[in-house]
């Protein structure tokens, strides 16, 4: 680390004590190390793989030439939007600290426990999809035929997998930040390598390449899509259930506010890392997804595959040793994309924990000081995220709830600070949206509330289930104990924007003391 890094560093501290926390974690992520873990948390090689089918057998071609550019336009304002956020206040927990200011001890809390459980099911959900990926798609090369396992058998070893998958996640995250950060500086180079190498060989070896197919509306649904969406004659709900395959593909973005106690120069470079992150892994995802259904054989037949449409056309359309070694290449980008995960999930378990938000808060909080990493809190995620299979091991279902449940808590401060920008809210960050903070902060919650009515849709009904409990527990929970005493953050970082009010500090006294 150079003069000018250990300066920013010196600056973060400084900056950081201000708020009212002190340096525990390790800080050693460049600009380019907080960039990735959120470009590997995205990872168009998991979500954009695992999902693929969720678009294809829905309308078609057209999930993916117009149904992900959409959806990635309306992720890159909750991108825009949350960098704002994260700017002002560079902490491992920035967006609860954000909602917890403008709204209150109530929405901060409520915010935390949204952010933290579903990256807790993105973790699960990925590493299911990793799985069941690799079984599908490398496990015949090995002897492997998942087709003729028994329902039990397939559910222990998506359990055991999983189990086995978040534990050695947890070990590397267990082994510190640097470790992490240069498996994750790999992951992204690694995720646009492969899918860049996926996209020419797909296109050189199409048989032919008829454009048309990204703008045409086909309707898969029921068994002619492998009865992955009810069968129904309404193609325009069918368009809209195949927006969970990008908005599931794009989470985990505040990743890079989560590790912000960890980054170099945190209020410059945790907003860009954001937006760059959704802006790059979209337009990426979009050309690698688009180059595979354009290279597509015979797509009524791709779709009647369901879950296993993306592995028999890459199979299809490449020589077996190429097609190999991309799926290959695809489940090692996956496992990089839990690790990232555990990462920025274990970062807001420690700070919520940091604040009094969690049950057994002080051995969460703790950090090895030989390893500089929240040990207890990387476990505590890794084995929730496992156990959370136990109760559905249904890829769809989880990736669903993973969508929903981030996007309530990305969307959350967002919610609050419209209502505040301008009023109590008048003095920002670096990261500064102006005038186009309040139309693209509206278009996020619209987004959000659309995305929660598609993700309760059949099949996944059990995500209303998941849902209404996760709200209904968190508000008896709220009431019955955490009002009382859940203390929030602390009165520095509470009072950090007192001098923005018209009225010196007494909202916000106000607020940290009887929200």
């Amino acid at each position: 680390m150079g003069l000018g890094d250990r300066e920013d560093t010196s600056a973060d501290e400084t900056r950081l004590r201000s708020l009212g926390y002190r340096q525990e974690l390790l800080r050693g992520l460049g600009a380019f190390s907080n960039f990735a873990i959120s470009m590997s948390i995205i990872c168009i090689l998991a979500g954009g793989v695992t999902s693929f089918h969720q678009g294809l057998c829905g309308v078609g071609g057209a999930a993916f030439g117009l149904g992900w550019p959409l959806v990635c336009l309306f992720s890159l304002a909750v991108a825009a939007t949350m960098g704002q956020v994260a700017s002002s206040f560079p902490t491992a927990g920035g967006l609860y600290h954000w909602a917890t200011i403008l709204g209150g001890r109530g929405w901060g809390w409520a915010t935390a426990w949204l952010n933290l459980l579903g990256m807790v099911a993105a973790i699960a959900a990925i590493d299911l999809g990793a799985l069941r990926f690799t079984i599908d798609s490398v496990g015949p090369a090995a002897g492997l035929d998942a087709s003729r396992w028994s329902v039990g058998f397939s559910t222990s070893v998506a359990v055991i997998g999983v189990f086995l998958i978040c534990a050695a996640q947890a070990v590397v995250n267990h082994l510190g930040i640097r470790l992490t950060a240069r498996l994750t500086d790999f992951s992204g180079y690694w995720i646009l390598g492969v899918a860049l190498v996926l996209t020419v060989a797909v296109l050189v070896s199409a048989r032919s390449l008829d454009f048309t197919r990204l703008v045409t509306f086909a309707n898969y649904s029921g068994p002619r899509g492998g009865d992955v969406w009810p069968r129904t004659d309404h193609v325009a709900l069918l368009f809209a259930l195949g927006f969970l395959l990008p908005a599931y593909t794009m989470t985990g973005f505040d990743a890079s506010a989560n590790t912000a106690e960890e980054t170099v120069d945190a209020e410059r470079s945790v907003p860009r890392a954001i937006v760059r992150a959704v802006a790059v892994s979209g337009l990426a995802g979009w050309v690698m997804l688009c180059a595979v259904v354009l290279a597509i054989p015979d797509l009524d037949r791709a779709a009647a595959l369901g879950p296993q449409a993306f592995t028999a056309s890459v199979q299809a359309v490449l020589p077996r040793f190429l097609a190999l070694g991309l799926l290959a290449a695809i489940a090692a980008a996956q496992y990089l994309c839990g690790l990232a995960a555990v990462t920025s999930a274990s970062r807001i378990a420690y700070a919520f924990a940091r604040d009094g938000g969690m049950p057994f808060s002080t051995a969460l909080a703790r950090v090895s000081p030989r390893y500089r990493t929240p040990v207890a809190a990387i476990w505590t995620v890794a084995i929730a995220a496992a156990l959370a299979t136990v109760y559905t091991p249904i890829y769809e279902t989880m990736a669903a709830v993973t969508a929903i449940l981030l996007y309530i808590s990305y969307v959350l401060p967002t919610v609050l600070g419209l209502f505040a920008y301008g009023r109590r809210w008048t003095r920002m960050g670096r990261w500064d949206l102006g005038r186009w903070y309040r139309p693209l902060a509206a278009l996020s919650v619209a987004f959000c509330l659309a995305l929660i009515a598609i993700g309760l849709q059949p099949p996944n009904e059990k995500s209303v289930w998941i849902l209404g409990a996760t709200l209904a527990l968190m508000a008896l929970v709220w009431v019955a104990r955490a009002k009382r005493t859940f203390r929030g953050p602390p009165e520095a970082l509470i009072g950090s924007r007192e001098e923005t009010l018209p009225e010196r500090g007494s909202y916000f006294k106000y607020r940290s003391s009887h929200a």
